[in-house]
């Protein structure tokens, strides 16, 4: 198979070197940024550029790039996408880019679905890619009408094979409404909490909850901006849900309520059981 990736960030790399590694599939990359197609092609994580020639010659094509730029590049190449390819987005958030997307590929006849691997680090980019980024993650696939069992059998096959523990099927609206909760939010608080002055002041007093609560707050902030307001409704309604809770807490302290914070630490507790480690 002729696999095109289109970004080769973190996500983008990563699929490139697990393909590579793990696979006999044929790997075309581009990026925009030239020291790092440079250092694909000499680490052999893809075989060539994709380039307008062998666009059309790809039989898979994963799209790894920001949400506005993964439908802008859609629209832009839609004429050259052979009508036998299978396009799947990457992004991290799914409304806007089927929505975007998925006229697109219907005017023109190819096969697309949105998708979102369930894998990442606190560092971007090329250099943070590995080829088992992937391994034991589930992989978020949102089909609608136009998706046959086919296509989900070879997509099935193709991120199994690169490490993937199995497939996760969502709609566009599910997907972002979880994912506002457990991985936006997240980020947003690990940014917030941060900023306290104490954090330039605890060397010496700081160990894993610290470190599990600061991870995400290195991040990059014109890609997280984007995922944000493309998600701005389900993420504000989280963020609204933990100031409530935030706010118990401080009211319990503030009155030195012993049995109020009890209270709110054992349900906290019990809540963390029932919601399991994932």
């Amino acid at each position: 198979m002729k696999v095109g990736i289109v970004g080769l960030g973190l996500i983008g790399g990563s699929m490139a070197k697990s393909t590579k590694a793990r696979t006999a599939h044929t790997v075309w990359g581009v990026d925009l940024d030239a020291e790092t197609m440079t250092m694909a092609r000499m680490c052999g994580a893809i075989d060539a550029p994709l380039t307008d020639e062998n666009l059309p010659q790809c039989d898979l094509i994963l799209v790894a790039i920001r949400p506005g730029a993964a439908v802008e590049w859609v629209r832009r190449n839609a004429d050259i996408i052979s009508r036998s390819a299978i396009l799947v987005d990457l992004c991290g958030v799914k409304r806007v880019v089927v929505e975007g997307i998925g006229p697109i590929a219907e005017q023109h006849g190819f096969a697309y679905i949105g998708g979102h691997p369930m894998a990442g680090k606190e560092r971007g980019g090329f250099t943070a890619a590995t080829d088992d980024l992937y391994v034991g993650a589930s992989m978020i696939l949102t089909p609608d009408r136009r998706t046959d069992m086919q296509l989900l059998e070879t997509l099935k096959s193709f991120f199994l094979d690169i490490g993937f523990a199995g497939l996760t099927f969502s709609d566009p609206e599910e997907h972002d409404r979880i994912i506002a909760f457990t991985s936006q939010l997240a980020h947003i608080t690990s940014s917030a909490y941060v900023k306290s002055p104490e954090a330039q002041r605890r060397r010496g007093f700081s160990a894993g909850s610290f470190q599990d609560m600061t991870r995400v707050a290195r991040l990059d902030e014109d890609m997280w901006t984007e995922l944000f307001l493309d998600d701005a409704d389900y993420l504000t309604k989280e963020l609204g849900e933990l100031i409530r809770h935030l706010t118990e807490y401080q009211e319990a302290l503030e009155a030195r309520d012993a049995e109020k914070l009890r209270a709110l630490l054992k349900d906290g507790r019990e809540k963390k059981a029932t919601a399991g480690g994932n």
